[in-house]
């Protein structure tokens, strides 16, 4: 039973830190990266589908983005999607071929961005937190109803413990590593 509690709170919590990866590659840095484009979704044929499905995406410098649609007919939508995302891009087509060029970061920018990446990193700790609240209620509600004695209760809000400090470590490490990269000039 307690190992049950564990292994479900191990989970969750790495699903969290996970979460908080994806949402930390969609905060722009100044490079460019595939990566970027890849919550924004296109109209394809009445339903909306996700824009590597629908194209190409690759970096052709530092500063560029280059899409190259599948169907000639994507152009249009695929730049209207861009321009409509929060990303703040204008993408400019050639043909067949849509640049997006990345503007550089001003500092005042760089800092912002680090103002929001570590209120998302303090989202994920509070997930991870909430899961360890959940489990260690479950604890005590096995504590309380005689299913386990109190050194087991103890030992295992222990270890419990430690699963939340290194899953909130892990995220202390993505949070250093972004404000790292969003300073680089």
């Amino acid at each position: 039973m307690l190992d049950e509690i564990k292994k479900d709170a191990a989970e969750r919590m790495a699903k969290s830190v996970n979460s908080l990866r994806q949402d930390l590659t969609k905060i722009r840095t100044g490079r460019a990266h595939t990566s970027l484009l890849d919550h924004i979704t296109v109209e394809y044929y009445g339903s909306p589908v996700p824009l590597n499905q629908v194209s190409n995406v690759g970096v052709e410098d530092s500063r560029t983005l280059i899409i190259t649609p599948w169907e000639k007919d994507m152009v249009q939508p695929i730049e209207k999607a861009i321009m409509g995302s929060d990303l703040g891009l204008n993408p400019s087509s050639a043909g067949t071929v849509i640049r997006v060029p990345l503007p550089p970061l001003t500092e005042e920018r760089r800092k912002d961005m680090i103002r929001v990446v570590r209120q998302e990193a303090e989202g994920g700790r509070i997930a991870v937190r909430n899961i360890r609240r959940d489990a260690m209620h479950d604890i005590k509600e096995l504590l309380k109803e005689k299913m386990i004695g109190e050194d087991e209760e103890r030992r295992a809000e222990v270890e419990i413990q430690g699963i939340t400090d290194k899953h909130v470590a892990e995220i202390d490490k993505l949070l250093a590593e972004k404000e790292a990269e969003l300073m680089e000039v």
